[in-house]
């Protein structure tokens, strides 16, 4: 009887064989293996295998992961105004491990918007953006903006009430542009209101045109990278001359280089697993990123917040005054823009090392500390009125013990018109306005009267919301805040009670006989 393991060998080895020509035929005409291997061997200067070289590696499959999983959302989500939010929330509690892919693909675009921030700082630093590689320094900025563009996008994909006030916030600053704000407005909303084709719009700029830039300008990017070498380590007092900067690049590689792959690729494999492994682990942890309550146009007691990525921005427009607020939105980031896309243009020679570069440092300090400062200030908004305080964070009861009648009378209109909102007490209440805890020792009645009745800076104008009435008794109560220790207008001898229960002006002050005693 044969050997059954020699019948199978024939077979084997015909099907290797066929693969190979497979392979080769296939190889012959297109050259893309070939191609592949030479740029992952191609040699990069010894110094440069370094964990500071990891982030664009990182931001890159970062990159890969949004796609995937933007597919695989793009195959359940439905652009209508109608449909987006019930979708999400069929995907955060029916679909079996829906509400994990929700979270991979947010969290992953805040993962990805850090990680490009953090190699254009690196970049920076690096001198990397000088010659020879000025263009590809500025197809990163606009990577950057693209990147920006996918996280703006996708959160308005999302159709909850911060979406749909926010989108309503982003046209109204797109309103302001000279003559062509009105015909703007209407190009990305599709309409004059936010619809069914402002969705539609926002779907095809987040699926396909915003991807499609991304994808094409990320290989432009890397194909410049091999193409002109990775930029080497910056040394003090070597200088970029363009004269002689190729001639000593290329006899460094020579002198020290080193295979990318597997020589200096591995570090940029590992690091690019960690930040997997921390975009799944905090995916398990905090879950999706919304929906929040269903878009209603009616409801207009609400503070809409941008994702993590644009709260810094929410936070500046926040503080800006008034008369600045159009040209800063309107100038300054363009400015910024160009600067950016500028700045290798004219500081395309030099030193590179950081050492040698003070303002550059002292440029990305500033940066840094100023985003950290706002996106800090973003989190809990502390100008953004507490819609529902004034039924969540009552007068504490040590404001109300030893008070006239009057006097308690304001606080029940303190507390119904919703004052608490904005101002706080014992450290509950909003923080838009100035803590009231001691307003009394700031301000006089007459004060307190007049910024009542007709507001000034953040506080609105009371006067055709308060009856006379309500305004004397509000006026009292606030000038019993003084602070601990401290006496209470009831508590003085200067004030005495009428039979109706109003406080009258003594004549004089310090005489005993005219001395109030408070209604416990």
């Amino acid at each position: 009887m044969s050997d059954p393991r020699k019948l199978k060998t024939p077979a084997k080895s015909s099907l290797v064989r066929g693969g190979y020509n497979l392979y080769a035929w296939f190889e012959k005409r297109t050259g893309l293996v070939e191609s592949a291997l030479q740029s992952a061997e191609h040699p990069v200067p010894e110094n440069t295998s370094s964990w500071w070289y990891v982030f664009g590696s990182a931001a890159t499959v970062l990159l890969m992961l949004q796609v995937v999983t933007g597919i695989l959302l793009a195959l359940v989500y439905a652009p209508s105004a109608s449909n987006a939010w019930n979708v999400l929330q069929v995907l955060n509690h029916q679909v079996a491990l829906g509400w994990l892919l929700r979270a991979v693909h947010g969290w992953g675009s805040n993962f990805m918007i850090a990680i490009v921030l953090i190699h254009m700082a690196q970049v920076f630093l690096f001198g990397a953006y000088k010659f020879p590689r000025e263009l590809t320094w500025m197809v990163g900025v606009v990577l950057l903006l693209l990147t920006l563009g996918m996280a703006f996008t996708g959160q308005v994909l999302r159709f909850d009430q911060d979406a749909y006030w926010g989108l309503g916030i982003g046209a109204s600053i797109a309103s302001r542009v000279p003559i062509i704000g009105g015909p703007l407005v209407h190009m990305i909303l599709g309409g004059p209101i936010i619809g069914g084709p402002t969705l539609t719009r926002f779907f095809a700029l987040h699926v396909f045109v915003i991807p499609g830039l991304l994808i094409a300008l990320v290989g432009l990017h890397v194909w410049m990278v091999l193409k002109l070498g990775i930029n080497d380590w910056p040394m003090p007092g070597r200088i970029v001359r363009k004269a002689t900067y190729e001639r000593e690049y290329h006899e460094l590689t020579e002198r020290t280089g080193i295979a990318f792959v597997p020589d200096a690729a591995w570090k940029d494999a590992v690091f690019a697993a960690i930040i997997l492994a921390s975009v799944l682990l905090v995916a398990v942890i905090f879950g999706p990123i919304g929906p929040s309550g269903m878009p209603d146009p009616t409801i207009i007691q609400t503070a809409p917040k941008p994702d993590f990525a644009f709260l810094w921005i929410y936070a500046v427009l926040a503080f800006l005054p008034p008369s600045v607020e159009t040209p800063v939105m309107l100038i300054v980031p363009v400015l910024a823009i160009l600067g950016m896309l500028a700045l290798p243009l004219f500081a395309g020679e030099g030193e590179k090392h950081w050492s040698r570069r003070p303002i550059a440092v002292l440029m990305v300090v500033v940066i840094a500390l100023a985003l950290g400062i706002f996106t800090r200030l973003g989190t809990y908004t502390p100008w953004s009125p507490i819609m529902d305080a004034w039924t969540s964070d009552p007068v504490p009861q040590a404001y109300l013990v030893h008070r006239t009648p009057l006097e308690r009378q304001g606080a029940l209109v303190f507390q119904n018109k919703q004052c608490r909102n904005c101002h706080s007490l014992d450290g509950m209440g909003g923080q838009r306005g100035p803590s009231l805890d001691t307003i009394a020792t700031r301000m006089s009645e007459d004060q307190l009267i007049r910024q009542v009745l007709q507001g000034g800076g953040n506080m609105p104008a009371f006067g055709n919301s308060l009856s006379p009435a309500e305004t004397t008794a509000l006026t009292r109560f606030l000038r019993t805040l003084r602070g601990p220790g401290e006496q209470s207008p009831a508590d003085v001898p200067a004030m005495q009670l009428g039979q109706d229960g109003e406080s009258l002006p003594a004549e004089r002050h310090g005489d005993p006989s005219l001395d109030a005693k408070p209604v416990r």
